[in-house]
């Protein structure tokens, strides 16, 4: 059966992907950003997946305000890359896993949660600066991707405790998925700020930090948190950490498992005007 080995949880600050694009990498304002991403690229290279489940938020580029889905599966076997006003950016195509993919659809949407399957989708920021941060700058992705959209753009947001039921049932769909494969999980966006109003730059590092304690140690506690509490203490943009959940709830010791195994922990400010933080939890069944 397939299984679920890892899960990865990044921002996906769009400033990140011009800095690399651009070759602005080793400047020293952007130095320290990517010098945390180091290990992680390691990691990658030596626990390589054969598909990544990428949850993400679509920044009104597939979808616009006149259709926003809570949760929309991409089951496509490619994805080209987005303009987002300036360009697509210059890396690769996404490559997709439609068998894998629909078959997580079928199952999830049995366990009584609501998905639109999506058969063509353009996919931005939100997937790409964290395919980049991971796997640098390669001629192809290394593995395909099933893109996981997730919106906390338009309300109603869905709930964090939502988020975290639903990762528990795409972990239940994963594994009864009947190819051996190896499959991670990456939760992207966050953390807290805020890009608009009086409280724009708004950066909170003791919310971050004790966001990031929590999704380790207590994330069935931390799924209860109202989304008002993101708004108030992370920005209004900072509700898309709920995104983490998801994969969160997709490991092991969700399930009764044992519980995962941290091997990376960064986080820094800033970059742009966010903050940036990013785990990396092996599951130990």
């Amino acid at each position: 059966m397939a299984r679920i080995t890892a899960t990865v949880f990044t921002s996906h600050v769009p400033a990140i992907g011009a800095a690399m694009d651009l070759g602005k990498t080793q400047e020293p304002y952007w130095q320290k950003v990517f010098a945390g991403y180091e290990y992680s690229r390691q990691w990658l290279k030596e626990n390589k997946p054969d598909v990544v489940f990428l949850v993400f938020n679509d920044h009104a580029t597939a979808f616009s305000l006149e259709m926003i889905p809570t949760f929309a599966i991409g089951t496509a076997a490619e994805y080209a890359v987005a303009d987002e006003g300036w360009g697509p950016r210059p890396v690769p195509k996404v490559q997709g896993h439609p068998e894998l993919a629909a078959h997580i659809a079928q199952s999830v949407i049995q366990q009584d949660f609501d998905l639109t399957l999506v058969n063509r989708m353009d996919v931005d920021h939100g997937l790409t600066v964290p395919l980049s941060l991971l796997c640098g700058q390669p001629k192809e992705w290394p593995f395909p991707v099933i893109p996981f959209a997730v919106n906390v753009v338009q309300y109603p947001v869905p709930s964090g405790m939502r988020c975290f039921r639903l990762g528990q049932a795409i972990r239940k769909a994963v594994e009864s998925f009947d190819e051996d494969l190896n499959v991670q999980i990456w939760g992207t966006g966050g953390m807290s700020h805020q890009l608009q109003g009086p409280r724009a730059g708004l950066i909170n590092k003791e919310f971050d930090n004790a966001f990031l304690d929590r999704l380790i140690a207590d994330p069935e506690g931390l799924a209860r948190v109202p989304h008002i509490d993101y708004v108030r203490d992370a920005g209004s943009e900072g509700i898309e950490l709920v995104m983490w959940l998801i994969a969160r709830g997709a490991m092991a010791d969700m399930a009764g498992g044992a519980k995962p195994s941290l091997r990376h922990r960064f986080y820094h400010v800033p970059a742009s005007n966010t903050a940036v933080g990013h785990l990396i939890l092996e599951d130990n069944g």
